[in-house]
């Protein structure tokens, strides 16, 4: 065993615990649990903070449980939200779950009898009457109490409802269930989720007579202050049909320099020696980008497997690097799309690409790219344009076959402008 609140320390991922947890935890191997809200069908990469801490739980001989808010997930947590939840239907609820369920097992070991385990609470709720709930349970949390947390303070000017306000009391029932029921002492969270946790420990006092304990980590936050995993976008998901593998690694890619020490840490299972190393290679070569280049390839391997890293790695490579002409062909249509997201497009008719079309009918059908066919043809001439990774020439037949993924042609003017031409049908 491996000291678990240690190993959170240098990772930077602690920000508070209840008095004893650490002592508890050294103790021996003890269950912890974190709940996770399904209100997508896919985990985002702010939900990766909770998922490592299992994973370092885990790893320091503890065993880990997976809450899916199968209930909790029907009333929405208010936790330092501005504006009420909408609320789902119990067919999304399940499909969400089900999706994220998918994406949990590829992190933690849920083979063997200390292997990690999943609870749905909607097992629990699905039986327990309105009546039932407040009388057993109510009485025992007072309004006063419910009010002096930062979650519901926050909410009290613009209002929350009384399906809101009740949250706190249903999760905090997870918590006294699982202690009653699985023997777990200890829930872990992010700081947003403090007021919830410890009023499970409350009740765990107040109904059994019981201990337990809470441990939160910090909220993620860019070194500019902005919020962690939003693009322009939108959010970065898990899920490679909402985020593609090539925008994930790019995500990681592009971390400022102030960010990337504290992501490495957070993020990966690099040891401290390894990470410490890449800081100092950092450090002499800033613009060579070792923390970002090993967090982008290490997390993006454990999310979406060696071959999407792979390709994530030769499409990064294609507009900023020495990327072949095999690799641009390498790449599959979503991720080729991906690359030149940003370019310029222009389109050539598909039936005069079959009998072929001379280079400058291809790069320059319009003034995209090029401001006229003069400037295209006297560029041509001094070896300034690419086709496919190919240098161009003036005198250059393109056919049908010449395509990528059946469909594309990417030309390339100098060292940095591209542009995307479609052959479209009509």
């Amino acid at each position: 065993m491996t000291a678990f609140v240690d190993e959170l320390r240098w990772r930077r991922m602690l920000h508070d615990s209840m008095p004893g947890t650490e002592d508890f935890l050294n103790s021996g191997p003890q269950k912890a649990y974190i709940g996770f809200d399904p209100s997508a069908d896919s985990l985002g990469v702010g939900n990766l903070v909770q998922v490592m801490m299992l994973v370092h739980l885990q790893r320091a001989g503890h065993q880990p449980f997976v809450l899916l808010g199968g209930a909790t997930g029907m009333v929405g947590d208010p936790s330092f939200k501005s504006a009420e939840r909408q609320l789902l239907d119990m067919d999304t609820l399940q499909h969400n779950l089900s999706c994220q369920r998918d994406q949990l097992e590829k992190f933690l070991d849920f083979g063997g009898p200390q292997g990690a385990r999943m609870v749905n609470n909607y097992d629990w709720f699905k039986e327990m009457g309105f009546l039932d709930f407040i009388r057993d349970v109510g009485k025992h949390i007072t309004v006063n109490y419910m009010l002096a947390k930062d979650s519901v303070k926050s909410r009290q000017e613009s209002g929350i409802s009384f399906t809101e306000f009740s949250y706190q009391l249903i999760q905090g029932y997870d918590f006294y269930h699982l202690w009653k029921h699985q023997g777990i002492r200890l829930q872990m969270g992010g700081s947003d989720q403090w007021g919830n946790i410890t009023t499970g420990t409350e009740l765990i006092r107040r109904m059994g007579g019981g201990e337990a304990f809470a441990l939160t980590t910090p909220l993620i936050k860019k070194a500019d202050g902005t919020k962690f995993g939003k693009t322009e976008g939108g959010n970065i998901w898990l899920d490679p049909k909402r985020t593609s593998p090539y925008k994930f690694y790019q995500f990681w890619l592009n971390a400022a320099d102030a960010d990337a020490g504290n992501y490495i840490r957070i993020f990966t299972l690099k040891g401290r020696e390894e990470i410490e190393a890449l800081e100092a290679e950092q450090a002499q070569a800033p613009h060579l980008r070792a923390l970002q280049k090993a967090l982008a390839a290490d997390i993006t391997l454990r999310v979406h497997g060696e071959r999407a890293l792979d390709q994530a790695l030769v499409a990064s490579d294609i507009l900023f690097g020495g990327a072949t002409a095999d690799a641009l062909r390498s790449l599959d249509e979503a991720t080729l799309l991906d690359v030149f997201s940003g370019v310029p497009q222009m389109k050539i008719s598909r039936d005069a690409l079959s009998s072929g079309l001379g280079i400058l009918d291809v790069i320059a059908p319009d003034t995209t790219l090029f401001p006229s066919r003069a400037e295209a043809r006297k560029l041509l001439a001094a070896g300034g344009v690419s086709l496919n990774k190919h240098r161009a020439e003036p005198d250059q037949t393109v056919t049908a076959d010449d395509l990528i993924a059946g469909r594309y042609l990417v030309v390339q003017k100098g060292k940095r402008n591209y542009a995307l031409v479609v052959a479209s049908n009509e």
